[in-house]
């Protein structure tokens, strides 16, 4: 054989030693078992998109998992679609349907009770989170210091003004008030141990649902880490994050639990309804 023939040979096992490196360390990289829910509100143009998306991400990053959609009385053809993807992929898809639009919170709170795995992650259902990026917050969870939530914070937010400047009280508020020292309160990406979950109760159903359970989190002492996400415009359908009832809704919540906290704490974290079924 000659010596030119020698090194391609050479090459080519090299090239194959490291794929076969390169293959076992994202395989030891895979949580054991993965469930990853989004909330889906009038979201018939992302929906499909998202699903597939998250059947192609997902295997890379979980050696088991299951895919919810929590259609949360959407009136145009999210619901259809969702019952579609779940027969064409029974397996690791299923779909909860609200009757009528509950509110972002109520949402979430179905995604985490359905959700069977031992970690939960959840993103929403605009696309504006890459599933793959989910690997960053479990990543973080797997680190030595084990920490029980893993929250994402927006490396560069690509929301209107308004959005941002909302964000930028609501989590300043959350600081002062209740002590949660997170960037990015708000941050649709994160990441839960399901044990974590068995002593929180939440009352709030609207937009205040995060902030509530991250509080109630920190005051029985779970432990929190942050990582950074990259988030991306819109491309499809109608945010309804800045609707004036929205915002309403979450200052009240934002104060009632206040309020329950500083003159009878334990009926506060008592106060709601439980993060397991």
């Amino acid at each position: 054989m000659s010596a030119s023939a020698d090194l391609v040979k050479s090459g080519e096992a090299s090239r194959a030693t490291a794929l076969r490196a390169t293959t076992s360390a994202s395989t030891a990289k895979r949580v054991a078992e993965l469930s990853l829910f989004f909330p889906a509100h009038n979201e018939e143009a992302n929906l499909e998109a998202l699903v597939e998306e998250a059947l192609g991400a997902l295997p890379a990053l979980a050696e088991r998992f299951e895919i919810i959609a929590v259609n949360d009385g959407s009136r145009d053809r999210t619901g259809a679609i969702a019952d579609d993807l779940a027969a064409k992929h029974p397996d690791v898809f299923r779909v909860v349907h609200h009757p009528t639009n509950l509110g972002y919170g109520a949402a979430l709170r179905s995604g985490f009770r359905a959700s069977r795995y031992g970690l939960i992650a959840f993103i929403d259902g605009d696309r504006q989170f890459k599933v793959a990026d989910v690997g960053r917050l479990t990543e973080r969870m797997a680190a030595a210091d084990a920490p029980d939530v893993v929250v994402g914070f927006r490396l560069k937010r690509a929301d209107p003004p308004i959005r941002r400047w909302y964000a930028r009280i609501y989590r300043f508020a959350n600081r002062i008030l209740f002590g949660v020292r997170v960037r990015d309160i708000d941050c649709a990406c994160k990441l839960f141990k399901r044990d974590a979950l068995t002593p929180i109760r939440v009352s709030s159903g609207g937009a205040f649902f995060t902030a509530e359970l991250l509080i109630k989190l920190r005051f029985e002492g779970l432990r929190m880490a942050e990582v950074g996400v990259p988030h991306y415009p819109r491309t499809a359908g109608s945010p309804t994050g800045a609707k004036p009832a929205v915002v309403f809704r979450a200052i009240r919540d934002f104060w009632a639990l206040r309020f329950r906290l500083w003159f009878r704490r334990g009926e506060g974290m008592r106060l709601g309804e439980p993060m397991r079924g």
